[in-house]
């Protein structure tokens, strides 16, 4: 750190000038704000400029701060006020994604700072709305405006609420907050102002209502972050639910407003097509219960959006799966795109499992065909796609790749010498998107030609869609530990050719078929030969 200061302090001037902050922070680290002991981490402290000297901060004792050295040399901020902030938000997050596997979304953060506890009741005239927030004892009536979306025909209104009072729609909106958030802390402690407020709607016909928003809720986020405690928002009175849905899919979607990752979309996307189930319900005055109609029927009847109706069908069959809490490889997926810490992205998932085993058009089989013994195509065929992706997390990922090490320059590291997990880089090897692409198309083969094999015609384009006997997910099981046993995943000397980039598919087509890559480096001792992978081991 740059200080002319603390180079002219003596060593019992700089020990008394740790000693005076660290009483004035009551012992505690400044960023982390967890305690220190001056005799326990007397080597592990730094004092720093609270606002750093570049940025118009003081060069004197007013303006320091004692941290614990790795929270100073690691924060996110060089400013430690901001640093502070930026820190408390990590461990945010790092406690809801011990507990519960996710990321934090703007309800986590309302909870976390005594926000989303009151739901408010309002009355509305032609041209104004009345509410009280007298729940935390501010009994004043606030009057506003109301005003109308010319074109939607959408009644709204302009407020400042207190977040006691306000919720996230995580039916509407189910974003988590991105990694992003950082920069818009920063953007707002700057002081620059918040450019867009957060979209909200309200219920006026019950008696009391939650002010819910669904859009801009990173801004809200990083606003709470910051200690506000009044969030400026557009509220719409009375919406249709349903059109707030799809505008908001589609402005992740076709029209690419928002950065929505796929997994996104596809929950909203499960969302509208159990919308669609009840719509259709309800106007066929069909019981809750009654499932005795197809994907087709559903798709005729809303025809005016026939395209849109087949793609939430694909949707909820996508998020059904992903959002299963019996499935065990989500632990390994990065939904935000490629991360640094998990070996797959959701959009490798995609483009193989969902890609490959889900049945891309609508069924004419009824919802309710065997439906609660779970042998309905599209049930068996999630119930399927779900056991496989078990295995492979069973076989290749648990207590094998190491999350804390993650991803990053891993053929890097391997071609300096470092010694890595020898199940961990198989598992990193394994994970590369033309590689499981072109091995999952085997397991496709291994499933299509035991149906043949057994004399039953199947429509390989369903495959999963037919329950599979336990010889088959046996079968299976053998390939993917052969598989893994293969040497070459372990061969440092193909890291920097046939691991050192991104390959395509016909590339790792042709090792698995010839033995060598296209360049004539041998990667296997000898061709893949299927009936000889499953085979167990001797």
């Amino acid at each position: 750190m740059d200080s002319d200061f603390l180079r002219k302090l003596s060593a019992d001037e700089k020990k008394a000038l740790i000693e005076d902050l660290w009483e004035i922070q009551k012992g505690l680290c400044f960023i982390t704000e967890q305690p220190i002991d001056l005799k326990l981490h007397k080597n592990d402290l730094d004092i720093d400029h609270i606002v750093p000297r570049k940025l118009g901060g003081k060069d004197d004792k007013s303006n320091f701060a004692l941290t614990f050295a790795s929270a100073n040399r690691s924060k996110q901020a060089s400013d430690l006020k901001l640093a502070r902030i930026l820190y408390r938000y990590q461990k945010i997050k790092n406690e809801i994604d011990e507990k519960e596997d996710r990321n934090p979304n703007l309800n986590d953060l309302f909870v976390k700072n005594n926000g989303s506890k009151f739901e408010m009741s309002f009355t509305q005239t032609v041209n104004s709305i009345k509410f009280s927030p007298s729940a935390i004892g501010r009994n004043e009536i606030i009057e506003l405006p109301v005003y109308q979306d010319n074109l939607s025909s959408i009644d709204y209104f302009f407020t400042c609420l207190p977040i006691e009072f306000l919720f996230h729609d995580e039916v509407i909106n189910p974003r988590s907050i991105g990694d992003n958030i950082s920069k818009l802390v920063n953007e707002f402690y700057n002081g620059n102002p918040q450019l867009h407020i957060s979209l909200a709607w309200i219920d006026t016909t019950a008696e009391s209502t939650k002010i819910r928003i669904f859009d801009g809720q990173h801004k809200a986020a990083a606003q709470i972050l910051l200690g506000v405690r009044e969030i400026p928002v557009r509220v719409f009175i009375n919406p249709d639910k349903d059109k707030l849905i799809g505008t908001n899919f589609r402005a992740g979607t076709v029209l690419r407003q928002i950065a929505f990752d796929k997994s996104v979309q596809r929950h909203l996307g499960n969302t509208l097509y159990k919308d669609r189930v009840e719509r259709y319900q309800k106007e066929l005055e069909l019981d809750a219960d009654n499932l005795n109609f197809s994907e087709k029927e559903l798709i005729n009847y809303f025809k005016g959006e026939s395209r849109e109706m087949k793609r939430y069908i694909l949707d909820a069959i996508r998020d059904g799966i992903t959002r299963n809490p019996d499935n065990k490889l989500t632990e390994f997926i990065d939904f935000g795109g490629r991360g640094k810490e998990k070996p797959l992205s959701y959009s490798t998932i995609e483009k193989t499992f969902y890609s490959f085993f889900i049945y891309q058009e609508a069924l004419d089989t009824p919802i309710s065909y065997r439906l609660e013994e779970g042998r309905n195509p599209r049930e068996l065929e999630k119930s399927q796609i779900l056991e496989l992706m078990n295995i492979i997390a069973e076989e290749i990922y648990h207590n094998k790749f190491d999350l804390d090490l993650g991803t990053y320059q891993i053929e890097n590291k391997i071609q300096k010498g470092e010694r890595i997990d020898i199940d961990h880089i198989k598992a990193f090897r394994m994970s590369k998107e033309e590689i499981i692409y072109t091995w999952l198309k085997f397991i496709e083969q291994i499933a299509y030609n035991y149906f043949t094999m057994q004399g039953k015609p199947v429509a390989k384009e369903k495959l999963f869609q037919y329950e599979f006997e336990t010889a088959l997910w046996n079968n299976i099981r053998t390939f993917i530990k052969n598989l893994g046993n293969l040497p070459l995943w372990v061969n440092n000397e193909l890291s920097s050719t046939v691991f050192g980039g991104k390959q395509n598919y016909n590339f790792w087509q042709n090792i698995f078929e010839t033995g060598k890559s296209s360049q004539g480096v041998k990667v296997l001792a000898q061709p893949l030969n299927l009936i000889e992978m499953i085979k167990p081991l001797s």
